[in-house]
């Protein structure tokens, strides 16, 4: 068998864990051949290849990113988009394609599998929004990385005896702002599924400064003022139609300094929670997503993702994944609000 490999959407932490995985049981135990398809679904799109093998794969664990590469390309708005990647595929012999990545590469692959193509998901974003899965890897790196940049910027709050503000990633759900949020002992978390009153964030940086100790303001980028939008760039939507967010961190400091009179600055982590070496969790659970990714090819259980149910690796329908996005529950949120202040 020959089995085509791609990764898409924004790099994570782990990505080249689940590839190692794939290929080295894929080889190992099956004798199975493999082609990686690079830069996500402009690979297949246009027989961009490059081999995998045992040799390839061996070293790269602890690296971040991506082997393959990775695009936001969406074969769905390319002309004959589809048509090219199956003639593609049959072109290479591939007899199964294994798609790593988050909400709109799993989308293109659940229409792959409706339209015939064997097509076996496995789930990859910082974000943790996936349904089905109670993690997906990269989070935990991604969590530890703004952690430590919130944990650095508390000296320079009481030192300068400031409020900051870190700004994290996250569209529509706040799981990073949360947990970097409760783990770096913010006086605030403020994310996507709860809108916030700007009042109540400057009683809390009041309340904090009361008790001897500068605020740290966690928020996430797609997070919304009672009384406003979410704060976009003027820039055309990526190819699924997403626009892109910036200056919420930026906006909120403003505020807080007008309302409050505290001089306030904002630090945006951007790409940084998405660099660098993965934590052991994401190695481990990546590695063993690829290892049952490459079993579920083994039993011809296609149109499948993996998923993380409690500590078992697990298989679930690719639909079910992003049929409905996995957002912060709002009694997760309140749970933690007592230590807000």
């Amino acid at each position: 068998m020959r089995i085509g490999i791609l990764t898409g959407g924004g790099d994570c932490p782990g990505l080249n864990g689940v590839i190692r995985g794939v290929v080295t049981k894929g080889i190992k135990e099956y004798g199975y051949e493999f082609v990686g398809f690079r830069d996500g679904w402009k690979g297949p799109l246009e027989a961009l290849t490059m081999p995998l093998d045992l040799a390839t794969v061996k070293p790269i664990l602890a690296k971040g990113g991506t082997i393959l590469g990775s695009s936001r390309t969406n074969p769905f708005k390319m002309e004959n988009g589809v048509e090219r990647i199956k003639q593609n595929l049959a072109d290479q012999g591939i007899d199964v394609l294994i798609a790593i990545g988050g909400e709109d590469t799993l989308g293109v692959a659940t229409k792959l599998d409706a339209l015939g193509v064997k097509v076996i998901g496995v789930p990859k974003t910082i974000d943790n929004d996936l349904n089905n899965t109670d993690f997906t890897f990269g989070f935990d790196t991604s969590v530890n990385i703004a952690m430590e940049a919130i944990d650095r910027l508390h000296t320079t709050a009481e030192s300068h005896h400031r409020p900051l503000i870190v700004e994290v990633m996250g569209r529509h759900a706040g799981w990073i702002a949360l947990h970097s949020g409760i783990a770096g002992d913010a006086a605030c978390i403020l994310i996507p599924e709860v809108k916030f009153s700007v009042d109540k964030v400057c009683e809390y940086v009041k309340s904090r400064f009361e008790t001897g100790t500068a605020p740290i303001i966690v928020i996430a980028e797609g997070a919304i003022p009672q009384d406003g939008d979410m704060i976009t760039k003027d820039q055309p939507l990526d190819a699924f139609g997403h626009v892109q967010l910036s200056g919420i961190g930026d906006w909120l400091a403003a505020e807080i300094e007008t309302k409050t009179g505290y001089q306030t600055r904002c630090t945006v982590l951007g790409h940084i929670q998405r660099g660098g070496t993965p934590s052991a969790f994401d190695r481990v659970l990546s590695s063993r997503f690829g290892l049952e990714a490459i079993t579920a090819v083994h039993e011809g259980d296609f149109g499948k993702m993996m998923a993380l149910h409690g500590t078992t690796i697990a298989r679930v329908p690719l639909a079910s994944a992003t049929d409905v996005l996995k957002t912060v529950p709002i009694e997760r949120y309140e749970e933690i609000t007592s230590f807000f202040g």
